[in-house]
């Protein structure tokens, strides 16, 4: 007997509606003897540029509820529409190996009939995108089906549903007409928008490319590509529902031809009807949308008419998503095309951390995903927690976000053997610049009691914070050590300020650890205030240490802040430490 829902967090709410509205339409089916149908999620994301973490979201939300639902013992498909089929509506900024006066001449195109940038590996632009989202998928663990628009369209899978929409088209242009002066400004939203949408109106009547052309000969819910110029800018002139014949121009070329629809596999659906159709052909019972398609007259909400009344198939469950926001991307390693993807974050951040963000925020609350610091007090979070889980003192929402984050239904995601403090890990990155015989001796004297032996312990977080610190910290924020003391500073230096230099040289002997560094460096000006070590701090006390790390940051490394000092003192090492602070 499948496992029922004993968490109380958004993933297992929405997998508890999926399965009951599953059971629903499948009521009758399983009665008579049929087997009970797989459960269908879905998400769609369109390779015109860098597929970024906005887009994630239209992945993620899905994968966690088919997950849940895996975990309960029912069968699910996650299906990804690969819309590479869609028209190249433009050249993105940015990107490596894209010329854009020589790009824009494919505008209008298929984006598999779009050549791949200069130097890639892959046959066109939509291959080239898919295959980096593809990567990043793959080591966050998520588990989908691919299908390809190009490949549906083409080999006249959806021929029937084509035919049928042809046939139904007055009913179609009746149900958009209700809504054609209803459409709300658009908000703010990460999911891909087909490219038709975005065209202008076309022809007498209010229709837009979103919905079909409303020309003079009438509406028509398909689009087909010239059999010249291979581009969308064309006008249906006639069509016969009895032998399917469709004649056509193009806009650009001037070239037309006369087709038989039954036969014909150049073309594809307006974006308005295309979405409901494959909700209704594949079965859809969950797929989320962006704000901008949950708004009145927007494609959800109009597909689920058309789904209904056109296609006989029902809505699917879609929760709205919202904003992804991005904290301190910086420009010298902003993705191609200026845009932040998956496979950016996941060069500075375990996998297990990126599912966690999408995992524990319900999908209408917007979060931002840290490039710069913040990455540092996130993985401080992140540490936090999974101390919280391990001694069973987790809130249940947490403890769920957690699980999600660190496995599926298919198993554990990898983890990093010794996971370091992430800050720890990359102060010393930033002091080495990856010297690797170097950073083990360090990482080896944080916990002398249990030193870390092979570097191997502490990656993958090692690479990811290596990588953070090489890319996104500028260069004039990063730590370099001084080769020589400051013996200006030095012999400027009044009798209590030589006394804390003293104090902390004569213990680093016994106290070189990160542990008992913390102690000292935190306990000097308390012995020099005839304190206790173990004294609670005082304001007068807060001004001395703040003093006295001043005065230590200038003798190490030239400036007033740096990486937290116990690990500085580590990374420099006892001799260096000695030779640099006049002992």
């Amino acid at each position: 007997m499948a496992q029922q829902s004993t968490e109380t967090d958004w993933v297992s709410r929405f997998a508890d509606e999926v399965i009951a509205e599953a059971e629903r339409r499948a009521a009758g089916k399983v009665a008579s003897g049929a087997s009970a149908p797989v459960i269908v999620c879905a998400s769609g994301l369109s390779p015109s540029g860098p597929i970024h973490l906005g887009n994630l979201r239209e992945v993620m939300t899905p994968h966690l509820v088919a997950d849940e639902i895996r975990r309960r013992g029912h069968e699910v498909r996650h299906l990804i529409s690969w819309d590479d089929y869609d028209r190249y509506r433009k050249v993105p900024e940015g990107v490596p190996g894209v010329d854009k006066e020589t790009w824009a001449q494919h505008i209008g195109k298929p984006l598999t009939s779009v050549p791949a940038p200069a130097g890639s590996a892959y046959p066109n632009w939509a291959e080239h995108f898919k295959a980096a989202m593809s990567e990043a998928l793959a080591e966050l663990g998520v588990e989908y089906d691919g299908i390809s628009q190009t490949e549906q369209y083409t080999s006249g899978v959806y021929r029937d549903q084509v035919l049928h929409a042809m046939k139904h088209r007055a009913d179609i242009d009746a149900i958009l007409a209700q809504y054609r002066t209803k459409k709300a400004p658009a908000k703010k939203s990460q999911k891909p928008v087909d490219e038709a949408e975005l065209e202008a109106a076309e022809g007498s009547g209010a229709a837009s490319e979103d919905d079909g052309s409303g020309g003079s000969a009438g509406y028509f819910p398909y689009k087909p590509y010239c059999g010249q110029c291979e581009k969308d800018l064309t006008t249906v002139t006639s069509y016969d529902d009895e032998t399917t014949e469709l004649v056509y121009t193009c806009t650009e070329c001037g070239f037309g031809e006369t087709v038989r629809l039954s036969e014909f596999n150049r073309g594809k659906l307006v974006w308005k009807v295309d979405w409901p159709m494959r909700w209704a052909y594949e079965g859809v019972i969950f797929e989320p949308s962006g704000v901008d398609h949950s708004s009145p007259g927007s494609s959800f909400v109009v597909g689920g008419q058309i789904v209904r009344e056109i296609f006989d198939g029902a809505q699917p469950i879609g929760p709205m998503y919202a904003f992804v926001g991005i904290s301190g991307m910086a420009k010298m390693s902003s993705s191609r095309g200026g845009v932040p993807t998956p496979g950016d974050a996941l060069q500075i951040m375990e996998a297990p951390l990126l599912r966690w963000l999408y995992a524990r925020r319900k999908p209408n609350q917007s979060f931002k995903i840290a490039f710069d610091q913040e990455i540092q007090r996130l993985y401080d979070e992140w540490d936090k927690l999974e101390g919280k889980v391990a001694d069973g003192t987790a809130l249940p929402a947490d403890a769920a976000a957690h699980s999600r984050a660190v496995r599926t239904a298919a198993g554990e995601l990898p983890r990093t053997p010794r996971p370091l403090p992430y800050r720890t890990l990359a102060s010393v990155a930033d002091i080495t610049a990856g010297h690797d015989e170097q950073t083990l001796r360090i990482l080896g004297e944080l916990d002398p009691a249990n030193p870390v032996t092979s570097l191997d312990e502490t990656r993958p977080r090692l690479d990811k914070a290596e990588h953070w610190i090489n890319t996104q910290v500028p260069a004039d924020q990063r730590t370099i050590v001084r080769e020589e003391p400051d013996a200006e500073l030095l012999s400027s230096l009044d009798d209590q300020a030589r006394e804390s230099l003293r104090l902390l040289l004569d213990g680093l002997d016994e106290h070189w650890s990160l542990d008992g560094l913390t102690t000292l460096v935190y306990g000097v000006p308390k012995v020099q205030a005839g304190l206790a070590p173990d004294a609670k701090p005082t304001p007068e006390l807060k001004v001395a240490q703040r003093a006295f790390f001043a005065l230590l940051y200038h003798l190490l490394v030239g400036r007033d802040t740096g990486p937290r000092l116990p690990t500085l003192l580590l990374a420099v090492g006892a001799d260096r430490v000695r030779k640099l602070l006049g002992g």
